[in-house]
């Protein structure tokens, strides 16, 4: 066995072993620079943003028709938040989307179209916290700097037989896998960590044979690789209720309105809906209609969606109206409604809208 303090002098090696591996194995990514050539801040940041709860295949097209529609950091911050979160729409967490937008204005209006390169600069940024700091500066300047994601954090909880639970173990992989960074080829390091995990120190089956740091990892010598890193048990995803109201004009235009900036799925558009509650609502309720003297009657079936901390059922209320009143919102045809950024939970309401009886 390999002790920790063994690991940590024999850096140089291993940063050596992984970089040459990186070399012949490097994954290739829209927003990865070819060898030789200097990595673009602005794409390193986009993808980055792109990346947090999303996966690599998932981010891919959604990155190309980002930088095909604003090429430059000074059209992004130039666009209408509403044509962002509608090129957004599908990626979720629409938060990111709203920091993207402000970020982009303050570099192109505080900085001149220049990222900074330092993670403390980076930090006061909306929107980057410190894993997109850290990876902005390796990747986009080479400041050393130690970028830790899900993929590092298993290598290097393998790599040093950490089974101390996540998230409790943070701190202590962090320190590790700073004791590995290497002074030089800092982008180069990070990715070779990441690629490593997602290629090779894979969640289930790692691919031990095949790793360059299989010799010196504590994790395979012990026969735990497979198991870590462990995590404590998660807790249960509580269930909240809501009402969905769709109002249809006699034209066929349904009621869109816009959800708060603040707040979940904030600045987006949506069937509108009554507040989430933990307790179910019952069908004489309609707390949140846009129009409270409207025939509402409650359409058979109900929309579940599941966000990161809770799941939601939303049953749905239709009615008629006779005119377009003002309601705080915006009429729009069924056909047009690509035209808003709807949030996919919004989506699924409007299927189960379009396919209901609506009352006469």
């Amino acid at each position: 066995m390999i002790s920790c303090g063994s690991l940590e002098r024999s850096s140089n090696k291993l940063s050596a072993a992984l970089l040459a591996w990186y070399d012949r194995h490097r994954r290739a990514m829209p927003w990865r620079a070819l060898p030789g050539d200097t990595p673009d801040a602005y794409s390193v940041w986009l993808s980055e943003i792109m990346l947090q709860q999303t996966t690599v295949a998932t981010v891919g097209p959604y990155f190309e028709r980002f930088l095909t529609r604003w090429p430059k950091i000074e059209s992004l911050a130039a666009a209408d938040l509403d044509e962002v979160l509608h090129a957004w729409a599908g990626l979720g967490y629409y938060a990111r989307a709203r920091n993207l937008h402000k970020c982009a204005k303050i570099i192109a209006t505080e900085h001149g179209g220049q990222f900074p390169d330092t993670e403390a600069e980076l930090r006061k940024l909306p929107g980057i916290g410190p894993y997109t700091a850290a990876a902005v500066s390796a990747i986009a300047f080479g400041r050393k700097a130690t970028v830790v994601d899900g993929n590092v954090e298993r290598v290097i909880a393998r790599l040093f037989a950490v089974t101390e639970p996540l998230p409790s173990s943070k701190k202590r992989l962090k320190k590790h896998a700073e004791a590995l960074t290497p002074d030089v080829r800092c982008g180069d390091y990070a990715q070779a960590t990441m690629d490593l995990g997602a290629t090779v120190c894979t969640p289930f089956k790692p691919a031990c044979g095949i790793c360059p740091w299989r010799k010196a990892c504590d994790g395979h010598l012990l026969g735990l690789a497979a198991e870590l890193p462990k995590k404590s048990p998660k807790k249960e995803r509580p269930t909240r209720y809501g009402t969905a109201f769709w109002l249809v004009a006699l034209d066929g235009s349904v009621l869109l309105r816009r959800r708060p900036e603040m707040g979940l799925l904030g600045g987006m558009m949506e069937i509108p809906s009554s507040e989430w509650r933990d307790g179910a609502w019952q069908n004489e309720e309609t707390d949140g209609a846009p129009l409270i003297n409207a025939n509402w009657q409650t359409v058979r079936g109900e929309v579940r969606h599941t966000f990161t901390h809770f799941s939601l059922k939303l049953r749905l209320l239709v009615a008629r109206v006779e005119g377009k009143p003002d309601l705080g919102g915006v009429w729009c045809p069924p056909e047009r409604f690509s035209d808003y950024a709807l949030p996919t939970v919004m989506k699924k309401v409007v299927r189960l809208g379009l396919g209901s009886t609506m009352p006469r």
